[in-house]
């Protein structure tokens, strides 16, 4: 039976043990023609006037494309009673930029935010757009919090004062569909780091497998964070599957065993419509089925294909899900998975986590990315830059006696020792704020298209950066950090904010004068991760 519309408000959905139905909008370029109503309002009030959705989803700026902002057409729907959820994505705004959005957002009434660092801008008015990547998915959230709590900001007097709180519904997202070991922990380590720093939901990236749907909740439970899970579908035709098998929509994830099926029934006389209505109607079921929260509807076009989906789920049997999630399990060839998988249920089994990984936390390989250079910079860092270790007390003392006397052409020398022996190391950027202990000795700046410093994006594919020119930044530090047996605190402590007032100054300063944001880690202590080396509790 159908959930019906409710005066529930979406938090309040999300925790009320049910399971609603939500829609994905989004948005258009160019502004609507003279006397013409728009198609995009058209759908969205379709969808806000249908019983079966609880509420409308709007992105920004999909793709890298520029679209009109979705609190234009959030607005024009807000009278219509229903529930909303504002994508909000660090690629085309910095740090003031989505600040003052946010606000926006919260005067207008908008709490419902899916915070996202979103796809690497393809295209723009003459040429490809700048990315800004000032945040990120986790420093995002990690600011909305702060905006919850009164965010504390200094007026031009130079007085501090509390700004009023606001009531962000903070969500984030995953990419489950990771093919190797290296690319899909660093995707749950960053969830959890998320969660920890303020996400309250989380919604998956498109991908076909529901076992890997499934592992989100056992990793979740696992990690003893109690959060509620939205079930992503996306509809597929023929040319979307070639899309997302090719590759061409990061983070969206078809293999070539979906893709020949999508093939076989896109050939018949509905071009395969019945087929991937079926499909997604039948992941709808499995997601209710695993006590999922809600599913979300993309890749629609009219209102009464949503609304058709909505019903044909509603019309299986109480169990038939259990045949659907067998059904619907499309991984590329040597998938990874976390936890062994139910030969009763096809899922994943939340007692037991992948043999073959515990056996190689015992006796970590040492991968192509585990350099001399590396070892060498691990050595150095442990003697010269961490706290209370043996060198650094004393070139805490020699930087701060050499900035005290004001002995500038010393230290002028001694930052250009240092930008050119870690320009030659690591491709350094001279940023002032430096990551590299963060990030496994790689510059998230020279290494990362998005300068990630808080974990990796959902766009890689196969171990390489979305832009498909280089190897993972966060799959390369996973392999190094393993096998010194540190992968499993790869992502902990609270966000990253890199400071962009110490760009071009000493990061070797900074560190050692408590300028950068390894002074405020910890300071703000550190977030212990969940015990890895143990299979958690089976649930009765």
């Amino acid at each position: 039976m159908i959930t019906p519309k409710t005066n529930l408000t979406f938090r309040e959905m999300m925790g009320a043990g049910g399971f609603f139905y939500g829609a994905e909008l989004v948005t258009t370029r160019g502004i609507p023609e003279p006397n013409q109503r728009p198609k995009l309002v058209e759908l969205g009030e379709a969808l806000a006037a249908d019983p079966r959705i609880a509420w409308v989803s709007i992105t920004d700026n999909p793709g890298g494309n520029a679209m009109l902002p979705a609190d234009w057409i959030a607005a024009i729907l807000k009278p219509h009673g229903t529930q909303l959820v504002i994508h909000l994505t660090c690629k085309d705004l910095n740090r003031n930029g989505i600040e003052s959005a946010a606000w926006r957002y919260a005067a207008e009434g908008f709490e419902n935010i899916l915070a996202l660092t979103g796809d690497y801008p393809v295209a723009g008015h003459e040429g490809q757009a700048m990315p800004v990547f000032d945040l990120d998915s986790v420093s995002l959230t990690a600011m909305l919090r702060a905006m919850n709590g009164g965010l504390e900001a200094l007026r031009p007097n130079g007085k501090r004062e509390r700004l009023p709180k606001t009531n962000f519904f903070i969500g984030c997202a995953v990419s489950p569909f990771k093919r190797h070991e290296r690319e899909l922990l660093p995707q749950y380590f960053k969830l959890a780091r998320k969660i920890q720093c303020g996400a309250q939901w989380v919604i998956p990236q498109l991908g076909y497998d529901m076992r890997k749907f499934h592992e989100i909740k056992l990793f979740l439970d696992w990690a003893q964070l109690p959060t509620p899970v939205i079930g992503n579908v996306y509809v597929l035709n023929k040319t979307v599957a070639g899309m997302f098998n090719q590759n061409k929509i990061p983070g969206c994830v078809v293999s070539d065993a979906l893709y020949a099926v999508a093939e076989k029934y896109a050939a018949g006389p509905d071009k395969g419509r019945s087929f991937f209505t079926e499909l997604a109607a039948k992941q709808l079921a499995v997601f209710k089925g695993l006590g999922f929260a809600a599913g979300y509807l993309g890749g629609i076009h009219k209102a009464e294909t949503f609304a058709q989906i909505i019903d044909l789920a509603e019309s299986y049997g109480a169990d038939d899900w259990k045949v659907f999630a067998k059904e619907i399990q499309f991984p590329k060839p040597g998938e990874f998975y976390l936890f062994e998988q139910d030969p009763q249920t096809g899922l994943g089994d939340s007692a037991r986590l992948n043999r073959e990984y515990l056996q190689s936390l015992q006796q970590p390989p040492k991968t192509a990315q585990v350099t001399l250079n590396y070892q060498f910079t691990r050595l150095v860092h442990t003697l010269a830059f961490t706290a209370g270790k043996k060198l650094f007390p004393p070139l805490q003392s020699l930087y701060g006696r050499l900035e005290q006397s004001g002995h500038r052409r010393t230290l002028r020398a001694l930052h250009g020792i240092e930008h050119a022996s870690k320009a030659l190391m690591y491709g350094c950027k001279d940023c002032g704020d430096c990551s590299l202990p963060d990030t496994g000795y790689l510059c998230p700046r020279a290494a990362c298209s998005k300068t990630g410093r808080n974990g990796p994006c959902g766009g890689s594919f196969d171990g390489r950066c979305e832009m498909n020119d280089k190897d993972c930044l966060w799959a390369r530090a996973y392999d190094r950090l393993k096998y010194y047996g540190e992968s499993k605190q790869m992502l902990e402590g609270p966000a990253v904010f890199a400071n962009a007032a110490l760009s071009g100054t000493s990061a070797w300063a900074n560190n050692f004068l408590g300028r950068d944001h390894h002074h405020i880690a910890v300071a703000g202590g550190q977030t212990p991760p969940p015990n890895e080396s143990a299979p958690p509790a089976k649930k009765s």
